[in-house]
Protein backbone atom coordinates (compact mmCIF):
# COMPACT_ATOMS: atom_id res chain seq x y z
CA UNK A 1 0.00 0.00 0.00
CA UNK A 2 1.13 3.54 -0.93
CA UNK A 3 0.41 6.89 0.01
CA UNK A 4 -1.11 8.56 -3.13
CA UNK A 5 -2.18 12.29 -3.66
CA UNK A 6 -4.67 13.55 -6.57
CA UNK A 7 -5.80 16.73 -7.38
CA UNK A 8 -9.40 17.03 -7.70
CA UNK A 9 -10.59 13.35 -6.05
CA UNK A 10 -13.84 15.35 -5.81
CA UNK A 11 -13.96 15.78 -9.25
CA UNK A 12 -14.59 13.91 -12.60
CA UNK A 13 -11.20 12.67 -14.25
CA UNK A 14 -9.87 12.40 -10.20
CA UNK A 15 -13.23 10.88 -8.86
CA UNK A 16 -12.93 8.02 -11.07
CA UNK A 17 -9.26 7.39 -10.57
CA UNK A 18 -9.79 7.81 -6.78
CA UNK A 19 -11.75 5.16 -6.78
CA UNK A 20 -9.81 2.64 -8.51
CA UNK A 21 -6.86 3.29 -6.14
CA UNK A 22 -8.83 3.33 -3.06
CA UNK A 23 -9.70 -0.39 -4.46
CA UNK A 24 -6.33 -1.60 -4.78
CA UNK A 25 -5.88 -0.66 -1.03
CA UNK A 26 -3.88 2.86 -1.28
CA UNK A 27 -4.18 5.45 1.18
CA UNK A 28 -5.37 8.62 -0.88
CA UNK A 29 -5.53 11.99 0.38
CA UNK A 30 -6.40 14.90 -2.21
CA UNK A 31 -5.16 18.78 -3.01
CA UNK A 32 -8.86 20.25 -4.10
CA UNK A 33 -10.11 24.35 -4.62
CA UNK A 34 -13.44 22.71 -3.58
CA UNK A 35 -13.46 21.72 -0.09
CA UNK A 36 -17.08 21.68 0.18
CA UNK A 37 -17.77 19.59 -2.88
CA UNK A 38 -19.92 16.43 -2.02
CA UNK A 39 -17.70 13.88 -0.77
CA UNK A 40 -17.77 10.40 -2.77
CA UNK A 41 -15.79 8.47 -0.83
CA UNK A 42 -17.47 8.31 2.59
CA UNK A 43 -14.31 9.98 4.85
CA UNK A 44 -11.87 7.70 3.03
CA UNK A 45 -9.92 10.77 1.22
CA UNK A 46 -8.41 13.55 3.41
CA UNK A 47 -8.64 16.66 1.67
CA UNK A 48 -6.02 19.09 1.55
CA UNK A 49 -6.63 23.02 -0.16
CA UNK A 50 -5.04 23.38 -3.65
CA UNK A 51 -4.31 26.81 -2.69
CA UNK A 52 -0.81 27.04 -4.60
CA UNK A 53 1.17 28.00 -1.52
CA UNK A 54 4.09 26.65 -2.13
CA UNK A 55 4.86 25.80 2.01
CA UNK A 56 0.74 24.36 2.41
CA UNK A 57 0.75 22.14 -0.63
CA UNK A 58 4.80 20.75 0.06
CA UNK A 59 3.38 20.05 3.43
CA UNK A 60 0.33 18.02 2.19
CA UNK A 61 2.91 15.76 0.32
CA UNK A 62 5.26 15.09 2.40
CA UNK A 63 5.34 10.84 2.21
CA UNK A 64 3.55 10.69 -0.81
CA UNK A 65 4.62 8.09 -3.20
CA UNK A 66 2.45 8.93 -6.31
CA UNK A 67 1.18 12.39 -7.54
CA UNK A 68 -1.68 12.05 -10.21
CA UNK A 69 -2.42 15.79 -11.22
CA UNK A 70 -6.17 16.48 -12.88
CA UNK A 71 -5.78 20.13 -12.40
CA UNK A 72 -6.32 22.88 -14.96
CA UNK A 73 -9.27 25.47 -16.37
CA UNK A 74 -11.42 25.35 -19.26
CA UNK A 75 -11.50 28.76 -19.96
CA UNK A 76 -10.80 32.16 -18.28
CA UNK A 77 -12.95 33.57 -15.76
CA UNK A 78 -11.38 36.26 -13.47
CA UNK A 79 -8.51 35.37 -11.91
CA UNK A 80 -8.46 32.00 -13.23
CA UNK A 81 -6.77 32.25 -16.58
CA UNK A 82 -4.87 29.34 -18.75
CA UNK A 83 -1.41 31.33 -18.06
CA UNK A 84 -2.13 31.11 -14.39
CA UNK A 85 -3.02 27.46 -14.49
CA UNK A 86 0.52 27.19 -16.08
CA UNK A 87 2.37 28.88 -13.22
CA UNK A 88 0.04 26.55 -10.80
CA UNK A 89 0.89 23.66 -12.14
CA UNK A 90 4.51 24.82 -11.54
CA UNK A 91 3.99 25.23 -8.19
CA UNK A 92 2.45 22.33 -7.63
CA UNK A 93 5.65 20.48 -8.94
CA UNK A 94 8.06 22.39 -6.98
CA UNK A 95 6.05 21.00 -3.74
CA UNK A 96 6.18 17.82 -4.82
CA UNK A 97 9.88 18.16 -5.45
CA UNK A 98 10.62 19.81 -2.20
CA UNK A 99 8.39 16.80 -0.53
CA UNK A 100 10.07 13.78 -2.37
CA UNK A 101 7.40 12.61 -4.29
CA UNK A 102 8.70 9.93 -6.27
CA UNK A 103 6.47 9.28 -9.72
CA UNK A 104 3.99 11.97 -10.52
CA UNK A 105 1.00 10.97 -13.46
CA UNK A 106 -0.06 14.22 -15.26
CA UNK A 107 -3.39 14.77 -17.26
CA UNK A 108 -2.50 16.66 -20.49
CA UNK A 109 -4.24 16.81 -23.44
CA UNK A 110 -3.73 15.33 -27.45
CA UNK A 111 -1.65 17.39 -29.30
CA UNK A 112 0.23 20.07 -27.23
CA UNK A 113 2.55 22.45 -28.59
CA UNK A 114 4.71 25.00 -27.72
CA UNK A 115 4.11 26.82 -30.53
CA UNK A 116 0.40 26.64 -30.65
CA UNK A 117 -1.67 29.81 -30.85
CA UNK A 118 -4.12 28.57 -28.57
CA UNK A 119 -3.51 29.03 -24.75
CA UNK A 120 -5.25 26.17 -24.14
CA UNK A 121 -2.70 23.79 -26.10
CA UNK A 122 0.51 25.59 -25.33
CA UNK A 123 -0.18 25.88 -21.70
CA UNK A 124 -0.39 22.19 -21.89
CA UNK A 125 2.66 21.62 -23.54
CA UNK A 126 4.39 24.21 -20.61
CA UNK A 127 3.01 22.19 -17.78
CA UNK A 128 4.44 18.88 -19.61
CA UNK A 129 8.09 20.61 -19.70
CA UNK A 130 7.84 21.34 -15.95
CA UNK A 131 6.36 17.70 -15.14
CA UNK A 132 9.57 16.47 -17.64
CA UNK A 133 12.36 18.97 -15.93
CA UNK A 134 11.37 17.51 -12.58
CA UNK A 135 13.47 14.87 -12.28
CA UNK A 136 10.90 13.30 -10.86
CA UNK A 137 9.99 9.68 -12.60
CA UNK A 138 6.22 10.86 -14.60
CA UNK A 139 4.10 9.60 -16.89
CA UNK A 140 2.10 11.69 -18.92
CA UNK A 141 -1.11 10.98 -20.36
CA UNK A 142 -2.71 12.53 -22.94
CA UNK A 143 -6.90 11.98 -23.16
CA UNK A 144 -9.32 13.77 -25.99
CA UNK A 145 -12.90 14.85 -25.01
CA UNK A 146 -13.46 12.60 -22.65
CA UNK A 147 -17.24 10.70 -21.98
CA UNK A 148 -19.31 9.36 -19.37
CA UNK A 149 -21.96 10.19 -16.77
CA UNK A 150 -21.13 13.70 -15.43
CA UNK A 151 -19.09 14.97 -19.19
CA UNK A 152 -20.29 18.19 -20.47
CA UNK A 153 -19.99 18.12 -24.32
CA UNK A 154 -21.35 14.98 -25.19
CA UNK A 155 -23.68 15.31 -22.93
CA UNK A 156 -24.69 18.83 -23.85
CA UNK A 157 -24.75 17.93 -27.61
CA UNK A 158 -27.76 15.72 -26.52
CA UNK A 159 -29.28 18.11 -24.78
CA UNK A 160 -29.44 20.36 -27.58
CA UNK A 161 -31.10 17.69 -29.50
CA UNK A 162 -33.64 16.69 -27.49
CA UNK A 163 -34.91 20.82 -27.12
CA UNK A 164 -33.74 22.37 -30.77
CA UNK A 165 -35.40 21.63 -33.77
CA UNK A 166 -31.86 21.90 -35.50
CA UNK A 167 -28.53 21.17 -34.54
CA UNK A 168 -26.44 24.43 -35.63
CA UNK A 169 -22.83 22.74 -36.37
CA UNK A 170 -19.88 24.74 -36.51
CA UNK A 171 -18.55 25.10 -39.98
CA UNK A 172 -18.31 22.47 -42.56
CA UNK A 173 -18.63 19.68 -39.54
CA UNK A 174 -15.95 17.36 -41.53
CA UNK A 175 -13.22 17.78 -38.73
CA UNK A 176 -12.22 14.68 -36.88
CA UNK A 177 -12.78 14.09 -32.79
CA UNK A 178 -12.06 10.72 -30.97
CA UNK A 179 -13.57 10.70 -27.54
CA UNK A 180 -12.46 8.77 -24.47
CA UNK A 181 -14.25 7.21 -21.72
CA UNK A 182 -13.49 8.55 -18.68
CA UNK A 183 -13.10 5.34 -16.46
CA UNK A 184 -10.88 4.12 -19.38
CA UNK A 185 -8.80 7.14 -18.81
CA UNK A 186 -9.09 6.36 -14.96
CA UNK A 187 -7.74 2.90 -15.89
CA UNK A 188 -5.08 3.71 -17.82
CA UNK A 189 -3.74 6.69 -15.45
CA UNK A 190 -3.39 3.96 -12.53
CA UNK A 191 -1.69 1.18 -14.57
CA UNK A 192 0.98 3.97 -15.73
CA UNK A 193 1.40 5.09 -11.62
CA UNK A 194 2.45 1.48 -11.04
CA UNK A 195 5.41 1.71 -13.50
CA UNK A 196 8.57 2.71 -13.41
CA UNK A 197 9.74 3.99 -16.48
CA UNK A 198 9.32 7.69 -17.85
CA UNK A 199 5.97 7.70 -20.54
CA UNK A 200 4.02 9.73 -22.96
CA UNK A 201 0.60 8.24 -23.90
CA UNK A 202 -2.17 9.52 -25.63
CA UNK A 203 -5.26 8.08 -24.26
CA UNK A 204 -7.99 7.92 -27.15
CA UNK A 205 -10.97 5.38 -27.35
CA UNK A 206 -11.15 3.17 -30.53
CA UNK A 207 -13.75 5.39 -32.66
CA UNK A 208 -12.91 8.44 -35.05
CA UNK A 209 -15.80 10.43 -35.69
CA UNK A 210 -16.43 13.49 -38.01
CA UNK A 211 -18.28 15.83 -35.94
CA UNK A 212 -21.17 15.58 -38.08
CA UNK A 213 -21.10 11.70 -37.78
CA UNK A 214 -20.68 12.20 -33.64
CA UNK A 215 -23.82 14.85 -33.55
CA UNK A 216 -26.03 12.31 -35.96
CA UNK A 217 -24.32 9.24 -33.49
CA UNK A 218 -25.54 10.67 -30.53
CA UNK A 219 -28.87 11.55 -32.03
CA UNK A 220 -29.61 8.63 -33.04
CA UNK A 221 -28.92 6.51 -30.13
CA UNK A 222 -31.11 8.96 -27.86
CA UNK A 223 -34.00 8.80 -30.60
CA UNK A 224 -33.94 12.50 -31.40
CA UNK A 225 -32.29 12.91 -34.72
CA UNK A 226 -32.58 16.15 -36.03
CA UNK A 227 -31.45 18.32 -39.07
CA UNK A 228 -27.34 19.80 -38.85
CA UNK A 229 -27.17 22.94 -39.99
CA UNK A 230 -23.95 24.10 -41.13
CA UNK A 231 -22.99 27.83 -40.28
CA UNK A 232 -19.62 30.02 -39.91
CA UNK A 233 -17.56 29.26 -37.37
CA UNK A 234 -18.33 32.46 -35.50
CA UNK A 235 -22.02 32.78 -35.97
CA UNK A 236 -22.04 29.30 -34.47
CA UNK A 237 -20.00 30.71 -31.37
CA UNK A 238 -22.13 33.83 -31.48
CA UNK A 239 -25.56 31.05 -30.83
CA UNK A 240 -23.46 29.05 -28.53
CA UNK A 241 -23.28 32.32 -26.59
CA UNK A 242 -26.86 33.71 -26.63
CA UNK A 243 -27.29 30.05 -25.46
CA UNK A 244 -25.12 30.70 -22.51
CA UNK A 245 -26.53 33.84 -21.08
CA UNK A 246 -29.87 32.16 -20.78
CA UNK A 247 -28.39 28.82 -18.89
CA UNK A 248 -25.62 31.03 -17.05
CA UNK A 249 -22.72 29.25 -18.77
CA UNK A 250 -20.25 29.35 -20.70
CA UNK A 251 -21.40 26.84 -23.53
CA UNK A 252 -18.23 26.83 -26.08
CA UNK A 253 -15.04 29.12 -26.11
CA UNK A 254 -13.17 30.14 -29.55
CA UNK A 255 -10.47 27.93 -28.53
CA UNK A 256 -12.40 24.78 -28.78
CA UNK A 257 -13.78 26.05 -31.81
CA UNK A 258 -10.44 26.57 -33.41
CA UNK A 259 -9.19 23.28 -31.71
CA UNK A 260 -11.61 20.92 -33.41
CA UNK A 261 -11.35 22.48 -36.78
CA UNK A 262 -7.40 22.30 -36.59
CA UNK A 263 -8.12 18.25 -35.93
CA UNK A 264 -6.08 18.47 -32.57
CA UNK A 265 -8.63 16.02 -30.81
CA UNK A 266 -7.94 13.05 -32.91
CA UNK A 267 -4.27 10.77 -32.10
CA UNK A 268 -2.01 9.03 -34.49
CA UNK A 269 -1.27 6.63 -31.97
CA UNK A 270 -3.43 3.35 -31.76
CA UNK A 271 -6.31 3.28 -29.09
CA UNK A 272 -5.21 2.58 -25.78
CA UNK A 273 -8.96 2.86 -24.04
CA UNK A 274 -11.39 0.24 -25.34
CA UNK A 275 -14.82 1.36 -24.80
CA UNK A 276 -16.94 2.52 -28.20
CA UNK A 277 -18.64 5.50 -27.18
CA UNK A 278 -21.47 4.16 -29.68
CA UNK A 279 -21.89 1.27 -27.39
CA UNK A 280 -22.11 3.87 -24.09
CA UNK A 281 -24.46 5.92 -25.75
CA UNK A 282 -26.92 3.35 -26.60
CA UNK A 283 -26.40 1.86 -22.87
CA UNK A 284 -27.32 5.78 -21.86
CA UNK A 285 -29.53 6.42 -23.88
CA UNK A 286 -32.37 7.95 -21.32
CA UNK A 287 -29.97 9.67 -19.46
CA UNK A 288 -28.10 11.51 -21.83
CA UNK A 289 -28.52 15.32 -22.34
CA UNK A 290 -31.41 14.76 -20.25
CA UNK A 291 -30.36 17.99 -18.19
CA UNK A 292 -27.82 20.59 -19.20
CA UNK A 293 -24.51 20.08 -17.47
CA UNK A 294 -23.20 23.48 -16.32
CA UNK A 295 -19.75 24.06 -15.71
CA UNK A 296 -20.10 27.39 -14.12
CA UNK A 297 -21.99 25.98 -11.50
CA UNK A 298 -19.25 22.77 -11.15
CA UNK A 299 -16.62 24.68 -10.55
CA UNK A 300 -17.40 28.76 -9.69
CA UNK A 301 -20.66 28.34 -7.70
Amino acid sequence: MKKIAITGAFSYTGRYITHRLLAQGHEVITLTNHPKRRDPFNGQVQAFPLDFDLTNMTKALMGVDTLYNTYWVRFDKSSNTQPQAVENTRLLVKAAQLAGVRRMVHISITNPSADSPLPYFWGKAANEKAVIESGMEYAILRPTVLFGKEDVLINNIAWLLRRFPFFAQIGDGQYKIQPVYVDDVAALAVEAGNRNDNLVWDAVGPEIYTFDGLVKEIGNSIGYTKPILHTHPRLALLASQIIGLFLGDVVLTPEEVDGLMANLLVSPEPARCPTKISAWLRENRDTVGVQYANEIQRHYQ
